[in-house]
């Protein structure tokens, strides 16, 4: 989900803010969204200003000059008796976007785009969108580099699939089964990446799978390596982690800071776990 923003003005500074009749409120934005952040025709504040957002100036027809995007966050919403003032801040670290560009992503990115009429990009109005803009954003490698030793999926993420991350051993047997008890009664479903061959490159599979689910289990147990690098993946792509591990010592300084789920590997540890898993994933997809 993300707010897109747009007004009459350039977009420059690091901070500003823009003036929207009632009126233009919600154009371009499918009536559930509308409802889930406007209920009783009340804006929830704080539910907008989580969510990132586009703002950018009406696009331009000269080629000469383009129309450029930002990326940033609603810091402040205030309701008049006739517009909303709207202040806003922009991300420094993603670079101006053309409005062309974004444009080209209309598809995935849900916006509406006509060539006779007023849409998204030639209407002063504040939208909501229902997509995820920095998986987006980083799988066309707008902003960032691309990866060169895989490419992101371009498939959409299945709500239902938790991807486990975890050592292939036969000691691991039973937490693996606890994990899927746990996913199972949330009502998901769960998968290894040695349950699947889609490419003939092994890590093509595991990003798939990480950047199609709808979160990932990493257990550190055992500091592996092949573990590390693939909760690194998904910690990139914005993905919801959820770590587990059997002693505190196997979490890594650089992510001791991060809440995780630690259990014991026998009958009541396993347990515990599988009842953890199933209620963080319960708050996540809740979100």
């Amino acid at each position: 989900m993300f707010n897109l923003l747009v007004t009459g003005m350039d977009v420059a500074a690091p901070r500003g803010s823009l003036t929207l009749p009632h009126n233009r409120v919600f154009q371009y934005t499918d009536k559930d969204l509308e409802d889930r952040y406007a209920p009783g025709d009340v804006l929830d504040a704080a539910a907008l200003m989580a969510l990132p957002t586009i703002i950018t100036n009406e696009s331009s027809s000269d080629p000469d000059f383009p129309v450029m995007a930002r990326v940033g966050k609603v810091t402040k919403i205030r309701r008049g008796a006739v517009d909303y003032q709207i202040e806003y801040e922009l991300d420094v670290n993603v670079p101006p976007i053309a409005n062309s560009v974004l444009e080209s992503l209309a598809a995935p990115l849900h916006f509406v785009i006509s060539k006779r009429f007023f849409d998204d990009f030639r209407t002063n109005h504040w939208a909501v969108k229902d997509a995820d803009l920095f998986r987006v954003l980083f799988t066309e490698g707008i902003g960032r580099i691309k990866p060169t030793m895989f490419k992101l999926p371009e498939a959409p993420v299945d709500p239902k699939l938790v991807a486990v991350m975890m050592p292939f051993s036969a000691e691991f047997n039973g937490v693996h089964s606890a994990i899927k008890a746990g996913v199972d009664a949330a009502g998901m479903r769960c998968l290894r990446a040695d349950n699947i061959w889609d490419d003939d490159v092994i890590i093509q599979d595991v990003v798939k799978l990480i950047g199609t689910a709808r979160a990932v289990i990493c257990d550190l147990t055992g500091k592996n390596a092949n573990v590390f690098y693939e909760a690194g993946i998904a910690h990139t792509m914005g993905q919801d982690v959820i770590l587990v591990a059997q002693h505190e010592s196997d979490i890594p300084f650089d992510l001791r800071h991060i809440r995780h789920i630690q259990y014991l590997p026998n009958e009541q540890g396993l347990r515990e776990l599988a009842e953890k898993v199933s209620n963080r994933l319960a708050t996540l997809v809740s979100k």
